[in-house]
């Protein structure tokens, strides 16, 4: 029914190809194996893992739920991140028709003049000449920084940036740890072991040293070692996650704990997120106002 409902031509050749596997005899969770770019491997365990337990609608009652909610902080997230690249964007594109439209018609009334050219002025022409007949160096350039960013070194830098960076280092944590929180939770009620769990959860990380730092605490996992202990360890993490994830750890009741911790996380996401967008708004004005000005101020 679903299949035929759907207008989603991946999704409805992925829900068909499962329904021909369940009726060959087979699972639901291997189903939806067959797909894996169409159904996460969080979707495919607590999936088996209904099936095992009798209990798949309660499964897919709470995967409802955590996919709504990540997907609610992921969009917020993205919003906060897109609006100052994209007014980044245009600054860029305003200054560059600026360079190579404007100051060349300038150029040629300040060479007729004959005179000195002031440090600024000096500066704008040799950078819309630079634009003009050497570009290709900056796309070299460019595509060099893109692609060192794909290297070992530069996937590093990449993401200690993330985390590091003003305003929004805080927004990375906060949301790696709502993340990892709420996709606990939901894993863990519904019966997943834990240190699948955390294996799981760190393949959702898209910062590669918290993600590394989650793989760090899987193995410590396997050793003996209580979940909380490689959390407050790695550093990365705010003490508060660690330190309720002790608490769930001693009381039994670590999957409810961290249900809590995943509803703070969320609203300090949110929270932190309007700061950003608030706080980013007026600083682009000022750099526009500052790029722009300058230039004008620099031909004059």
């Amino acid at each position: 029914m679903m299949s035929e409902q759907l207008e989603n031509k991946t999704l409805k050749r992925a829900l068909q190809e499962a329904q021909a596997y369940v009726q060959k005899g087979g699972t639901l969770a291997d189903a939806f194996k067959l797909n894996p770019k169409v159904f996460p491997p969080i979707m495919v365990n607590m999936t088996a893992a209904g099936e095992m337990s009798g209990n798949l609608e309660v499964c897919f009652d709470r995967l409802t739920t955590h996919f709504e909610t990540a997907n609610a902080l992921h969009s917020k997230v993205k919003g906060a991140v897109t609006y100052p690249i994209v007014i980044l964007i245009v600054v860029v594109a305003v200054v560059a028709v600026l360079l190579v439209g404007v100051i060349p018609q300038f150029s040629q009334m300040f060479d007729d003049l004959g005179s000195e050219l002031p440090a600024a002025t000096q500066m704008l022409v040799n950078l819309s000449d630079f634009l003009q007949h050497k570009w290709y160096i900056l796309v070299i350039v460019v595509a060099a920084i893109v692609f060192g960013l794909k290297t070992e070194p530069g996937s590093l830098l990449y993401a200690k940036i993330g985390i590091k960076f003003p305003l929004f280092g805080n927004l990375t944590i906060k949301s790696a740890a709502a993340t990892f929180s709420r996709t606990m939770a939901t894993l863990m009620a519904s019966g997943i072991s834990l240190i699948d769990a955390v294996e799981q959860v760190a393949k959702m990380i898209n910062n590669r040293i918290i993600r590394e730092a989650l793989l760090d605490t899987k193995t410590q996992i396997a050793k003996g070692v209580p979940l909380s202990k490689p959390l407050r360890d790695c550093g990365l993490f705010p003490p508060m996650l660690s330190q309720m994830t002790k608490i769930g750890e001693e009381t039994g009741n670590i999957e409810d704990m961290m249900d809590k911790v995943a509803d703070y996380y969320e609203m300090e996401v949110n929270d932190a997120t309007d700061a950003l967008t608030a706080a980013m708004e007026p600083l682009i004005i000022v750099i526009m106002g500052v790029v722009v000005g300058g230039i004008v101020m620099a031909i004059y």
